[in-house]
């Protein structure tokens, strides 16, 4: 009977997320503060699917560079230190977390319309309503500015 329950656990992939939650969530906790494990694998997924959209929409429109690449590395790691450092403001304020969320779902929101933008140039715009498009207007307009004066620089 135990050995069904823990094939299904590995089936479900159950067993897997919680092994997962159980090394991360101590070290988001140290990082970020307790409890905010949710906004922080937000935030993760948010620039995942940023950097496929971008390597998707730098293929279609021949703009791929490792240079560019690495400048990307170097941003995600920026944009995952400043939720660290609204937290320290946070706490030496004696503030609630305002900071903190302020921040985190700023860099949110930017990114998500930095991978609609990404998405729109990728190809995929069937799958992005038109009122999205249009909010989006004056990133993707400067996302289609950088990949041409890159694609220039490469010529």
């Amino acid at each position: 009977m135990n050995k069904q329950m823990l094939s299904d656990y590995f089936l479900d992939g159950e067993l897997t997320a919680a092994a997962l939650g159980a090394f991360f969530e101590p070290l988001i906790d140290a990082a970020y503060g307790q409890g905010r494990l949710i906004p922080i694998t937000l935030l993760i997924i948010v620039i995942a699917l940023d950097w496929i959209t971008g390597i998707a929409a730098s293929h279609k429109d021949k703009t791929c560079s490792s240079e560019y690449g690495m400048i990307g590395v170097l941003r995600t790691l920026f944009l995952l230190a400043l939720p660290v450092l609204s937290k320290l403001l946070d706490s030496m304020l004696s503030m609630p977390g305002l900071f903190f969320y302020t921040i985190t779902l700023g860099i949110i929101y930017h990114t998500w319309l930095s991978l609609t933008a990404n998405a729109y140039r990728a190809g995929w715009e069937k799958w992005i309503p038109k009122s999205v498009i249009e909010h989006i207007d004056s990133e993707l307009k400067a996302k289609v500015e950088r990949a041409t004066r890159r694609n220039s620089n490469h010529d």
